[in-house]
């Protein structure tokens, strides 16, 4: 029998979660939970929660070691993120996830103080992944039907990166996670 693809995440996150996040002195776990955690405070749907849980969840499925940006290489860890998650959600979950680092170029374009509030790594990565947005592309992205809820994820996945913050575990945020099942994936 098929694992419950809630159980499935789940077990991801409290396994491959452990890795670290980045430059930061937390995991990925802690990031993940962090961020889910600021979006339910600020009374985000369950697809936008789901999604701030399980928006770097690309880092947990590629094989390039923790911190592939200060080898230079870009991970495209929202792509993998995306591609991975297709399975078991539809674009309210799925879209933010694969625009999460587009938001961060959009950010740098059209907030002056943005870049200057981002993290080392962050910085670091934002460079491999094509700096700030020209101004076509800033039109293009906010055109888009998920941009605002990109942009919500990306101010979440910043503001999660504080050391020993106290957290729900992940299955706190299942009830979430199974709300936005596809009817397909449900076990």
């Amino acid at each position: 029998m098929p694992q419950d693809p809630v159980e499935m995440l789940a077990d991801l996150i409290d396994g491959k979660g452990g890795k670290q996040y980045g430059l930061h002195d937390l995991n990925q776990r802690a990031h993940a939970l962090q961020a889910a955690l600021l979006a339910e405070q600020s009374g985000c749907d369950a697809a936008l929660i789901t999604a701030a849980l399980l928006h770097d969840i690309g880092h947990m499925v590629h094989e390039l070691g923790e911190n592939p940006a200060e080898a230079g290489i870009d991970d495209r860890h929202e792509e993998l993120g995306h591609d991975f998650l297709l399975r078991f959600f539809g674009p309210e979950v799925t879209e933010p996830v694969r625009l999460h680092v587009a938001a961060k170029r959009y950010l740098c374009a059209v907030e002056p103080d943005y870049f200057g509030r981002l993290s080392k790594d962050s910085v670091l990565s934002l460079r491999l992944q094509g700096g700030p947005m020209s101004a076509a592309e800033v039109a293009s992205f906010a055109a888009g039907p998920h941009a605002a809820a990109a942009v919500q994820l990306r101010r979440f996945d910043e503001a999660a990166k504080v050391k020993d913050l106290p957290t729900p575990d992940v299955r706190h945020f299942s009830q979430y996670v199974r709300a936005c099942l596809r009817a397909d994936a449900a076990a």
